[in-house]
């Protein structure tokens, strides 16, 4: 009753497979990568994880507001060489302030991203090797809720 996966699908996951992990060795052999792994900071952020992909997520997204508080500053600098002091003190504490809101905000959304990022790695990599486990007893593994067609429900429900 289960279809079979054509013979393709496991193909290309092993060549995804390989592709990544050339990736991520290449990226792990990088000399940058290893001294920064070296680093005390490296080696704690290697020991919590979760804390590194809230790091990681929170630089990410707080690089926009960063950057448009940049070019206020510069806009409000060109604006003080023009003669508006007064104007430039306001403006830059005004946004100072927005911008220590926006990234208190953002630092929120971060850490939830990062928990649902993890909560989802760890479903998915849960149902992939649910799914693509070896055979038991020299039959593939069924999901018990997934129903091919109706006469599949209608006997499950008079069985009850």
């Amino acid at each position: 009753m289960a279809k079979e996966e054509p013979p393709s699908t496991s193909k290309d996951l092993q060549e995804l497979q390989r592709k990544l992990s050339l990736l991520i060795e290449s990226i792990q052999n990088n000399s940058k990568v290893v001294a920064f792994m070296k680093s005390p900071v490296g080696q704690y952020l290697d020991r919590h994880p979760f804390l590194a992909l809230t790091m990681l997520v929170f630089v990410a997204v707080s690089a926009v507001p960063v950057g448009f508080f940049l070019l206020l500053v510069v806009l409000t600098s060109l604006a003080a060489l023009v003669g508006v002091i007064l104007l430039e003190g306001l403006v830059i504490s005004v946004g100072g302030l927005s911008l220590l809101c926006v990234l208190c905000g953002l630092s929120f959304v971060s850490v939830i991203m990062s928990g649902t990022i993890m909560v989802s790695y760890v479903m998915v990599s849960s149902l992939v090797n649910y799914w693509f486990s070896p055979s038991i007893g020299g039959r593939k593994r069924n999901c018990p809720t997934l129903f091919h067609d109706a006469n599949e429900i209608l006997t499950l429900k008079d069985s009850m």
